[in-house]
C-alpha cells in the first residue's frame, strides 16, 4: 500500500514537520506575525497556527462586549442631556462642555458618515467614536463640569470619586487598542479585563452586569485556548 502524500490532515505530531496547511498560513501571514505565536508553543508552527486563530476568535468577543460598554456610556451622556433639557443630542455640545479633542472626534465621525452618504442618526455618529473618546470624557478635566451631573447615571458605583470608574475605563481603553491593531493577547489578564468589563456595566444596574455576564462568548472563547 503506498502512503498518501503529505497533506492538510496531517499531523505534525507523526513527522515532527509543521504541515503543509501550518507552511501556508505562514508563507501568507508571514512568519513575523506568527512569531509570538511560535515563541509561546516552543517552535510548533501548528499550534501556533491554532493559537493564532484563537487569538482572532478571542479578539472578536471582546470587540462584542466592549461595544456593550460603550452604549452604556453613550446612554448615561444621552439620559444627562434629557434631565438637562437640551436640545439636539448630546454630543451636539450646546453647553461647550466638551473639550476642542473631544469635540474634533465628534466632527471626524461625522464627516465619515457624510463621506459615506449616511445619515447622521445618533446611533450611527455614536458607533463612530473610538473608546479612548468615552475614556477621556472620565478624565480629571471633566471632574467639576461633566462628572458630577454623569454620576447619578451609575447609581451602583461605591462611591463619588470619578476615577472609580476612570480606571477601568481607562484599562479597557488600552485592550481595545490591543484588539483594534491585530496584537496578540497571549499575555493579557483576559480574565481582570472581563472583571473591568462586568463592573462598568454592574455600576449601572446589577441586572446588566448579570445579563452581560450570560449572553456573551468571551468566557467560552477563553476557555478553548489551544
Amino acid at each position: 500500500m503506498s502512503t498518501p502524500p503529505p497533506g492538510d490532515g496531517q499531523s505534525s505530531d507523526a513527522t515532527d514537520q509543521p504541515s503543509a496547511t501550518a507552511l501556508l498560513v505562514e508563507r501568507h501571514l508571514s512568519a513575523p506575525r506568527l512569531a509570538t505565536y511560535v515563541r509561546a508553543t516552543g517552535g510548533d508552527l501548528d499550534r501556533a497556527v491554532k493559537l493564532y486563530l484563537w487569538n482572532a476568535a478571542v479578539a472578536g468577543a471582546l470587540w462584542e462586549v466592549l461595544g456593550h460598554v460603550e452604549v452604556v456610556l453613550h446612554d448615561a451622556l444621552t439620559a444627562r442631556h434629557q434631565r438637562l433639557d437640551r436640545a439636539g443630542q448630546w454630543y451636539d455640545d450646546p453647553a461647550r462642555e466638551l473639550s476642542q479633542h473631544a469635540r474634533d472626534d465628534i466632527s471626524r465621525a461625522r464627516q465619515r458618515l457624510q463621506r459615506a452618504d449616511a445619515p447622521l442618526l445618533p446611533g450611527k455618529v455614536v458607533a463612530e467614536l473610538g473608546f479612548g473618546f468615552w475614556r477621556f470624557l472620565l478624565a480629571r478635566r471633566y471632574t467639576a463640569s461633566l462628572w458630577p451631573a454623569l454620576r447619578p447615571a451609575f447609581p451602583y458605583l461605591p462611591g463619588s470619586d470619578r476615577r472609580l470608574l476612570e480606571a477601568p475605563v481607562a484599562r479597557l481603553h488600552v485592550l481595545r487598542n490591543r484588539v483594534a491593531h491585530h496584537e496578540s493577547l497571549l499575555t493579557e489578564p483576559l480574565g481582570d479585563r472581563y472583571t473591568d468589563i462586568l463592573d462598568v456595566v454592574g455600576f449601572v444596574h446589577p441586572q446588566l452586569r448579570n445579563w452581560l455576564d450570560t449572553h456573551n462568548r468571551l468566557l467560552a472563547t477563553l476557555a478553548q485556548r489551544p
